[in-house]
């Protein structure tokens, strides 16, 4: 009867009162986070819940197993186990703390500063400090886990010895991928380019939704993914359209007609811009930019706060400036332009030489017969 009562007493033991404790917990934790509201530190460490009471069991069943005297034949191995479990669950614990601790710090942050370009900034540092600390407590929870093994202690002078070849070997062999880290925390901290900027590469825009210690993704205007090595955005130029400020200026072209009234066009301007809500009252204007033999090249200037509204102004001063040429001044749209050419009064071409001077007044005379 004792073989079984001592096993069920020390294992559900360890259960029961990790739960108690794990549930006193949480419920400090609520009544902590319904005090200081101001802040989401509270709130955000519940979410460690589990490995907090995974690192209570592992740690009260570590420390009475052999108490349990259960599976005597492979004690040695059944505590390694618990050892091992108990690593893990404290990494995991870590890293659930310090990332509830991170995000809090960020989300105060976000709210006492209404600068974008800033909070963009911060948020792209934290993430990347974020994945280099979970890297960091990965490492030393697996090299701690491997050190309770005997082999392993014994190997570890042969392999500090060899530490610096291998370091060479693995620099030499993984150059991209160093290159590529190193790039990735001057971005981070070198404020180069921000989660959420509004840049151009290689002729695609987009908005960098996501950057790592080795690549960095930009997602389109038509929702494509592209991604790319951290390193391009240190070696090559791009467009950061999200530096500085945030406004930006746009232009329209139109290719008309000759005759097209550019004053109304103006006049027009000024009418589309103060119904588009996406104009920012800057600036604008319109002016003629280029004539061909054929028609003229007309720009519009437009401002607007951001990008995707500067985007906005444009298409919707292209298109209804269209639509009023189209029902108001259909003769300033280009046409192919298939009548006879207008010649100087008297129907004789200007020439310096007279056999210039008779083609062109044979140009006018009357289609001969044959009985002429």
């Amino acid at each position: 009867m004792e073989n079984v009562l001592r096993p069920l007493i020390v294992v559900g033991g360890a259960v029961v009162l990790t739960l108690l404790i794990g549930w006193a917990t949480d419920l400090l934790l609520r009544k902590a986070d319904a005090r200081h509201s101001e802040t989401p530190l509270w709130g955000l460490l519940r979410r460690a819940r589990v490995p907090y009471q995974l690192v209570l069991c592992a740690a009260l069943l570590r420390g009475s197993y052999a108490q349990a005297e259960l599976i005597l034949k492979h004690r040695v191995a059944a505590g390694q186990v618990l050892t091992l479990v108990l690593i893990g669950s404290v990494a995991w614990l870590v890293v659930r703390i310090a990332g509830a601790v991170v995000e809090s710090t960020y989300t105060r942050y976000a709210r006492a500063h209404h600068d974008a370009a800033r909070v963009r900034r911060v948020r792209t540092q934290v993430s990347l400090i974020m994945r280099v600390v979970t890297a960091i407590v990965g490492v030393m929870a697996v090299a701690a886990m491997l050190l309770t093994f005997p082999a392993m202690r014994a190997a570890g002078a042969s392999l500090l010895a060899s530490a610096g070849i291998l370091g060479i070997v693995a620099g030499v062999a993984a150059q991209s991928t160093l290159a590529n880290m190193f790039a990735g925390l001057q971005i981070a901290f070198g404020d180069m380019v921000r989660l959420g900027d509004t840049v151009v590469v290689d002729g695609e825009w987009g908005t960098v939704e996501e950057i790592t210690l080795t690549f960095l993704t930009v997602r389109t205007w038509d929702e494509r993914r592209i991604t790319m090595p951290v390193s391009y955005f240190t070696s090559k130029p791009f467009e950061n359209w999200s530096r500085g400020t945030p406004q930006m200026t746009g232009t329209v072209y139109w290719h008309l007609d000759h005759s097209a009234p550019i004053e109304p066009m103006r006049e027009k301007l000024r009418d589309i811009l103060r119904e588009c809500p996406a104009w920012d009252g800057r600036d604008h204007g319109l002016v003629v930019t280029d004539s061909t033999p054929n028609t003229i090249q007309v720009r519009a200037l437009v401002t607007a706060k951001d990008a995707d509204d500067v985007w906005k102004v444009r298409v919707t001063v292209r298109e209804q400036m269209i639509t009023w040429l189209n029902a108001e001044h259909p003769y300033a749209l280009p046409r192919v332009n298939t009548a006879d050419a207008v010649l100087p009064p008297g129907g004789i071409i200007p020439s310096q030489d007279g056999a210039a001077a008779a083609a062109g007044r044979r140009l006018h005379e009357p289609p001969r017969t044959g009985r002429d």
